[in-house]
């Protein structure tokens, strides 16, 4: 299924989960998924290997199990700058031949040890390709604090605006702690006449190591109440696992109230969260 059309119905609220690296068996994510049975959230979305380098080619693989075990629609991650044209080619001709019909294409990390390919230097450019070789239900990223490589937060809006143009049918959002970011963002795009459903990219932060990772990663902004929070809280663990499941919470409960089209958990492949946040939540989405 194209999860494009379940926006025509409800609010959506979505999981992503990522491959074990390649030390680990392909096993211990078909484990968590089977610990997230019945929670039923409307699609999961797969990244692309180990730290999207590409390396762990077993994202086509868990989409088709998510689909036939799950009974879920999901979701495969394809990084631009990793791939050439001919290798999207085989890629795009495995995920139909496991009929799986949606696609995030993004551009994808540099690495400073990965020579990038040359084929694809913006995620616009995977999109517009990806929408010549078939049906194929293509999403896009966004950033409502701003793309880190975009001079400014007029180019990023224009950018996505050509990812949208080229055939994103649907975005989703980077994550983000302060819901105001988003709601400016939707006003941005509002007036660029971006008029696809946009989810709010939502990741409960549970131990310190992933505040770090975040800093060091990403340009997202932490809110003062936020850092407060997690000083509380950071000798903890079960304290600062469940605030920061409260704190996903309430963000999700505020975003749904203000109309946003949907929600996407970066779950971490934890399903303890996943469920925490599902249970907590579970009946905004069917308001």
């Amino acid at each position: 299924m194209r999860t494009d059309i379940l926006f025509k119905k409800k609010t959506v609220f979505s999981y992503e989960i990522f491959p074990p690296r390649r030390s680990a068996p392909i096993e211990t994510i078909y484990h968590t998924l089977d610990r997230m049975k019945g929670q039923q959230p409307d699609f999961i979305s797969v990244t692309l290997g180990a730290g999207g380098t590409g390396e762990n080619l077993s994202t086509a693989e868990i989409a088709q199990k998510i689909q036939e075990e799950q009974f879920l629609p999901s979701v495969a991650h394809l990084p631009a700058v990793n791939f050439s044209k001919d290798e999207i080619l085989i890629i795009l001709e495995e995920l139909k031949e496991k009929k799986v019909e949606n696609i995030l294409a993004l551009r994808g990390d540099i690495l400073p040890n990965k020579e990038p390919k040359k084929d694809f230097s913006y995620a616009s450019d995977l999109v517009a390709f990806i929408q010549e070789q078939g049906d194929f239900n293509i999403i896009g990223a966004c950033y409502p604090e701003t793309h880190g490589d975009a001079e400014s937060s007029v180019e990023d809006i224009r950018n996505l605006k050509r990812k949208v143009d080229a055939g994103a049918n649907q975005l989703i959002t980077q994550l983000f702690f302060d819901n105001n970011y988003f709601y400016t963002f939707k006003e941005k795009c509002d007036i660029a006449n971006i008029n696809v459903p946009i989810q709010a990219g939502i990741m409960p932060v549970v131990n310190r190591k992933q505040i770090e990772r975040m800093i060091k990663m990403s340009s997202v902004t932490l809110p003062t109440k936020f850092l407060k929070m997690m000083e509380r809280y950071e000798h903890n663990p079960e304290a600062i696992r469940d605030a920061g499941i409260a704190y996903a919470i309430n963000q999700i409960v505020d975003l749904v109230a203000q109309g946003a089209d949907g929600i996407h958990l970066y779950t971490m492949n934890n399903p303890y969260v996943a469920q925490k946040i599902r249970d907590a939540t579970r009946s905004l989405f069917n308001a």
